[in-house]
């Protein structure tokens, strides 16, 4: 997490900030397979990033009674966009810790410039404000969230185990989390049937 806090005093970014990471079919580690991260910070230190197509169980309206921001009957009083509000699994580090991407329509003073128009808010004062739908336009939430050491993450793409692209608010953003994998590769216009571990990378 230095990173989100270097990330906070610099104005350069990684070259892999907002980007789009996704798994090549011979992912070896079966956290990562058919995972599309959305990068939040990189430099020469490392890298730092959230899976945005895989979910949790945990519903919203739990997760806000669990940290106590609400009550059992004030959670079932949520207005529906806050109620079916998806909770991701953000990666493998750090699980009970939630991490919020968003539009930059919505920022306090925790949040992080990711990119000119998102941000990441990892502080409860998000989770009250989607609750109460005063929350930013675009939204989403993970638990957890990947890491990679130094040089880690450039040796990974070096050795063909992710395709990188320019992340999109609409693919980040959208709900249909199912194809999210499939759609995104098909932007870079790539066959899934065709692609094989061997593959170079974008």
């Amino acid at each position: 997490m230095d990173l989100l806090r270097q990330k906070k005093g610099a104005s350069q970014r990684g070259f892999l900030d907002d980007q789009f990471l996704i798994a090549m079919p011979g992912m070896k580690d079966d956290r990562f397979s058919r995972a599309v991260i959305y990068i939040c910070a990189h430099s020469d230190e490392g890298a730092m990033g959230l899976i945005i197509n895989q979910v949790q169980p945990l519903l919203f309206p739990d997760l806000l009674v669990q940290l106590g921001i609400l009550d059992e009957q004030e959670a079932i009083r949520l207005p529906g966009k806050a109620k079916d509000f998806i909770v991701r699994n953000g990666g493998p580090v750090d699980r009970s810790r939630g991490f919020v991407l968003h539009s930059d329509d919505y920022k306090v003073e925790s949040s992080l410039p990711v990119s000119e128009e998102i941000c990441l808010t990892a502080t409860v004062d998000i989770l009250r404000a989607i609750s109460a739908g005063r929350g930013p336009r675009h939204a989403l939430m993970a638990l957890g969230y990947s890491g990679w050491g130094a040089g880690q993450l450039e040796s990974e793409i070096a050795e063909n185990g992710w395709l990188t692209c320019p992340a999109t608010s609409e693919l980040l953003f959208d709900t249909d989390i199912d194809r999210k994998y499939d759609r995104i590769l098909a932007t870079l216009g790539i066959d899934l049937a065709r692609l094989s571990s061997a593959a170079g990378h974008a």
